[in-house]
């Protein structure tokens, strides 16, 4: 696992879809992930340290896993499969041994990593992949060895829109 930090948050006044930008902790590697309008607004929120009155989704979580005593260690970006991460919550329940892992979107995962200010790690296979530097991870690769015939899009945490069906006359 590689130690990353966030080093930039892009919104748009007009659009969904964000962005935000992980860089290797001491190199020169990093990579941009796409994100949702809630997500980037979250994550600015955090790092500007405003608050609003009631708490937001991912205060609430947080809240929720603090006062069951627990803590999140880290997160960790597990894989990038056709343009799209995944991550999972690394947390330590009290008195465990063995950390508990719960899959998350990198957006959501981030997020609560701020609010915990524990490490966000990134597979080493993800960051290269996403910095360019390689192939993507196996993982992603379709039986058979040969990925499909579509024009490559950023690398993205969301799913997705729905596709409009056209009514019938």
């Amino acid at each position: 696992m590689v130690d990353m930090l966030l080093v930039r948050i892009v919104t748009h006044d007009h659009g969904e879809q964000q962005s935000i930008f992980l860089k290797e902790r001491g190199g020169p590697r990093g990579f941009p992930i796409l994100i949702g309008a809630h997500e980037a607004h979250e994550i600015q929120r955090v790092v500007t340290h405003l608050e609003p009155p009631r708490p937001p989704t991912h205060k609430l979580l947080f809240d929720a896993v603090t006062a069951l005593g627990a803590r999140l260690e880290r997160i960790e970006i597990t894989d990038l499969r056709q343009a799209t991460f995944f991550a999972r919550l690394v947390l330590m329940a009290p008195g465990a041994t063995t950390p508990v892992h719960v899959d998350a979107r990198p957006s959501d995962a981030i997020a609560l990593a701020l609010r915990a200010g524990c490490p966000i790690h990134v597979a080493q296979d993800v960051v290269s992949a996403a910095a360019g530097e390689g192939p993507p991870p196996q993982s992603g690769t379709p039986p058979g060895g040969k990925s499909p015939k579509k024009p490559p899009t950023p690398p993205n945490d969301e799913p997705p829109p729905p596709k409009k069906k056209r009514k019938k006359e």
